[in-house]
């Protein structure tokens, strides 16, 4: 009798305990999400479960809209971002790739960055200066964000090793950079090269008349050695022969 009312008891709480679990878990849960505050209303569910939910909803889906229509704005004219307040308080007079530490194993960094953030719409770890930036778009007339790529001493794009952008972000600035040389919005050094006028004028030996040699003007042959050879008449007839559907 003791083992079978035991064995009763075991099985009670067997199927009691998820219900008890369930209603404690409920319970805290309606605690902490702030039962009985203004800013929160109370809904039941259709399995006769009260949760909490915020009633600032609305507020925060304006809030979406907004950083929507900012984001549309700095897509359309990105020079305007790097003009903004924004940007001034995030970097204020430093390139954007100033202070960028890309993480790594070891104490060597790799020779190569990687090459792309963004995989299957979703963002690697710790991205590069541009990729972790949504305000920040490559365009060939944001001329104050190219010229932080490009050295001011030897007119050359950065390596980037040393700016810490991917592989995808360094071709687009490549290509931004030579559409805006083009256009005329960044300037390019020209090599200077000395020359003198002699080079291009008629008198040079290379460009010159070239007198005629002196053999053909005095009716010798142009070499001493061939004027006393005399040709195999049987050789001759010889080949003659061979070429003979060839000869004219």
């Amino acid at each position: 009798m003791a083992t079978s009312s035991a064995v009763v008891c075991a099985n009670f709480f067997r199927r009691v305990s998820p219900i008890i679990l369930r209603t404690v878990w409920l319970a805290e849960r309606t605690t902490l999400s702030g039962w009985g505050q203004p800013g929160f209303q109370h809904i039941r569910s259709p399995s006769n479960h009260s949760f909490c939910t915020a009633a600032s909803q609305q507020d925060k889906g304006g809030d979406a809209v907004e950083t929507s229509e900012t984001l549309s704005r700095y897509k359309d004219r990105p020079w305007d971002y790097l003009e903004s307040e924004e940007y001034i308080e995030r970097y204020g007079s430093k390139p954007v790739w100033a202070d960028y530490r890309r993480n790594h194993k070891g104490a060597i960094p790799p020779q190569k960055t990687r090459k792309t953030c963004i995989r299957g719409g979703k963002i690697c770890g710790n991205p590069c200066p541009i990729c972790r930036d949504p305000n920040i778009f490559i365009h060939y007339q944001n001329v104050k964000l190219l010229e932080q790529f490009i050295s001011p001493y030897t007119w050359m794009v950065y390596d980037p090793t040393r700016t810490g952008v991917c592989m995808k972000q360094h071709k687009q600035l490549i290509t931004a950079i030579q559409l805006s040389r083009d256009h005329g919005l960044l300037p390019f050094q020209v090599p200077f090269v000395e020359y003198s006028g002699q080079d291009y004028s008629n008198s040079h030996d290379a460009v010159g008349h070239t007198p005629p040699s002196p053999s053909l003007t005095s009716g010798d042959p142009w070499y001493a050695w061939y004027h006393g050879l005399e040709a195999d008449e049987r050789e001759v007839a010889r080949l003659k022969k061979i070429y003979k559907a060839y000869l004219k």
